[in-house]
């Protein structure tokens, strides 16, 4: 990628905002945007049916999705910004499953031998912005969008991931983090909260150059 171009990627747990901060930020910056293959994905009404049979599945789908989606962002001449990462697939998705007993150990480890070949060809973004929010705000975000097969998503499902999440974070450190409290921000509705956003990012991107 030229000097100028970079890729941004947004994390953070179901509900947490990041497709919506993703058409925000690349509408305001002209940047490309890439998002998590949720609609045509094959696997994920079924996964919140039944978690145990279709794990495996589901996790090697998005995983082999998000590393295209890497490989077209580093060929590409544009700034993108990606909705979810790779790392979360296997440190959080993946991890959360196979703790709470829904991936069995002999597809849980093949997993990991597939994401391990797989990053060896993955450049990290050059900025990480994560979202963080508290249950509460996750489940009513849900509810609000309406997708029918996520009204199966369990509480206890939503605070693991939120657990694994903040793991991940604070050993996070393949490049530039920013994190966001989205619970006391609204960047939705709320322009000056908004602007402040945009602000903090232009902030850390000038940085990436100086």
């Amino acid at each position: 990628m030229g000097s100028q171009n970079m890729h941004i990627a947004v994390s953070g747990n179901i509900g947490a905002g990041k497709t919506t901060l993703t058409e925000l930020l690349a509408k305001h910056f002209g940047w490309h945007a890439e998002y998590e293959d949720v609609d045509e994905n094959p696997y994920l009404r079924d996964f919140y049916g039944d978690m145990p049979k279709w794990s495996f599945h589901l996790q090697v789908y998005f995983l082999n999705s998000r590393f295209e989606q890497i490989h077209k962002v580093r060929k590409g001449d544009k700034t993108v910004i990606q909705d979810r990462t790779i790392y979360e697939d296997a440190y959080i998705f993946a991890k959360s499953l196979y703790n709470s007993g829904h991936f069995q150990e002999r597809d849980y480890q093949n997993y990991l031998r597939l994401f391990h070949s797989m990053i060896q060809y993955v450049q990290p973004p050059d900025l990480l912005i994560y979202l963080r929010s508290n249950i509460g705000k996750l489940v009513s975000n849900i509810e609000r969008r309406g997708r029918d097969y996520e009204d199966a998503i369990r509480i206890d499902y939503l605070k693991n991931l939120n657990v694994h999440y903040e793991d991940w974070i604070k050993s996070y450190d393949h490049g530039k983090l920013m994190i966001i409290d989205v619970d006391y921000i609204d960047f939705v509705n709320d322009q000056e909260d908004r602007a402040r956003i945009i602000n903090m990012i232009n902030v850390e991107i000038n940085g990436l150059f100086s």
